[in-house]
């Protein structure tokens, strides 16, 4: 099966459209970056080193410290898809990133957005 498009996407040219959709419901740049750090395991530095470097999706989750251990909880569907559902582990977190930023633009509270 060849590999979405999206895998050698740089993050660096998706991360700005996930902080307009945030702004744009009343969230802030700080709540976006707590979410992807909560996910992928980077501080702060990291992810803003991610994003200099302008790595792809497949390099970004590679070089992710340590996926959380609460991502399994997350369920719901991006795009149409279920993501519990989705069988490729990359794309999976790709959608649970999305799935989280739609949370956060859905006004959901922090709190149940990480799991908690």
């Amino acid at each position: 099966m060849p590999d979405h498009r999206i895998f050698a996407m740089a993050f660096a040219k998706v991360y700005p459209m996930y902080v307009q959709k945030a702004e744009r419901k009343g969230r802030t740049k700080e709540e976006v970056d707590q979410v992807i750090c909560w996910l992928t395991g980077y501080d702060r530095a990291g992810l803003q080193r991610q994003i200099a470097l302008e790595s792809d999706f497949r390099t970004f989750f590679a070089q992710a410290p340590a996926i959380h251990p609460n991502s399994a909880l997350i369920k719901g569907v991006v795009c149409g898809v279920r993501v519990e559902e989705i069988e490729d582990p990359l794309m999976r977190k790709i959608r649970h990133l999305d799935k989280l930023v739609d949370e956060l633009a859905k006004g959901r509270k922090m709190e149940a957005i990480l799991r908690q």
